[in-house]
């Protein structure tokens, strides 16, 4: 069936549109070449190559195989989800954020092209219908998870699952396309700016976090938060409202999340050695490994001029919490390369305590939290391995590998913050 000059100028504004997006972020991949910007800059290729190939601007154009173009329109939706679904787990910080979305999109992206290639099996007319299905199951489950980030406290998230949405009606009108169903002039163009608008919603999250690794990489410790204006790291204050917003999020959706305090002692030796710069160079690159080890999407700021507090939104269970307090100590005790009195670069090494409390679900006050935080940093400071925990069996401070915490996967035992007083005094 041929179409009509309208529905070929609709989709062919469509996909100029679509076009438009990739060229700005290819542009931006050869400016800033990066591994995020190469997958951003592919996902809209692949957006482009989806709608042209099921829109039916492809036949009149370069009149294809009709067999060949059965088997890519078969394909072309699965496979365009499924690097989606892929892509978008690294998106939301799923890996860091919450096991069930990082393992159902993960799964999502190997099962969907599998399906796709058995829908062969059944008859021809069953085909793309087929398909058609696939790709609105796995649209539907990325939108699942973009809200379902949403309420875990990622501010990007409604965007990515506005995208994701308006992915839905635009995958149902170009398999109709494909299909060659009966469909008006009206709801074609509807479709076709659904598809367009959802490329450009999801370009903008991208845009916006390639712009915030981008910044993190060059100014360590930096964040979408307001700054510190010594050390250039989120101030006290923004990571406080963020950790009250993430505590009032948590009585809503009962997930397990920490916080973390980091002191720095005697901070007068080092000022003496090093000057006032070189202290602040030392702050920008604690905040900076801190940064790395708990990743982006988690908050890290300067609580005061000694201590850093960083807010871990969710955890898989209580029992990761010894990784990650033994991951951040072991890199907050290597050297630092700060600028000395007289000039010269100078190794100095940190004298460093790391205080990790978990954030059971539930009612908790953030003003309890900080002081168990901070407590905890101060008695790290007499332990081996420099980070210290609350023991959940005892409601005393231990090293956290040390810490009865119960296996992966199992809830720990919860303690009243106000324990830690108690035991401590």
């Amino acid at each position: 069936m041929q179409m009509r000059a309208m529905e070929l100028m609709i989709w062919s504004m469509s996909l100029g549109a679509i076009a438009a997006v990739a060229a700005t972020r290819l542009a931006d991949l050869a400016a800033r070449p990066s591994l995020s910007l190469l997958r951003g800059a592919t996902y809209h290729v692949i957006v482009f190559v989806f709608v042209l190939i099921l829109s039916g601007v492809l036949a009149p154009t370069l009149r294809p195989d009709p067999h060949r173009l059965h088997v890519l329109q078969v394909l072309a939706g699965p496979l365009c989800v499924g690097l989606s679904t892929f892509w978008i787990r690294g998106w939301l910080g799923a890996r860091q954020r919450d096991r069930l979305m990082s393992v159902g999109l993960r799964l999502s992206a190997l099962a969907l092209p599998l399906a796709a290639v058995a829908a062969f099996t059944l008859p021809r007319a069953q085909q793309l219908p087929a398909a058609a299905g696939l790709s609105l199951l796995g649209s539907g489950m990325m939108l699942w998870f973009a809200v379902r980030a949403w309420g875990m406290g990622d501010r990007l998230a409604p965007v990515m699952a506005a995208g994701c949405l308006l992915t839905l009606p635009a995958i149902a009108g170009l398999y109709a396309q494909a299909m060659h169903l009966h469909v008006g002039i009206a709801a074609q163009a509807v479709f076709a700016f659904c598809a367009a608008l959802s490329n450009a919603f999801t370009g903008f999250v991208l845009w916006r976090r390639d712009r915030h690794e981008w910044k993190a990489s060059r100014e360590p410790g930096s964040s979408l938060l307001p700054l510190d204006p010594v050390t250039r790291v989120a101030s006290g204050r923004a990571v406080v409202h963020r950790l009250i917003e993430a505590l009032r999020r948590r009585q809503r959706t009962r997930r397990d999340g920490a916080v973390i305090a980091v002191l720095v002692f005697d901070v007068d030796r080092i000022a003496a050695q090093v000057g006032a710069s070189g202290v602040h160079e030392m702050h920008i690159a604690i905040a900076g490994r801190i940064q790395r080890q708990v990743g982006v999407v988690n908050p890290v700021g300067r609580y005061w001029d000694r201590c850093f507090i960083c807010l871990v939104e969710t955890i898989d269970s209580p029992a990761w919490l010894r990784t990650l307090g033994l991951r951040v100590s072991s890199s907050l005790r290597r050297p630092i390369e700060v600028t000395g009195l007289g000039g010269e670069r100078v190794e100095i090494r940190p004298d460093i305590g790391v205080g990790v409390v978990h954030l059971p679900p539930g009612r908790a006050e953030a003003e309890d939290v900080l002081h168990d935080a901070e407590h905890l940093a101060e008695a790290a400071r007499g332990m081996r391995s420099r980070a210290a925990i609350l023991n959940p069996a005892t409601g005393y401070a231990v090293p956290v590998e040390q810490a009865d915490l119960g296996p992966r996967g199992r809830p720990a035992k919860e303690i009243p913050h106000a324990a830690l007083r108690r035991a401590a005094g």
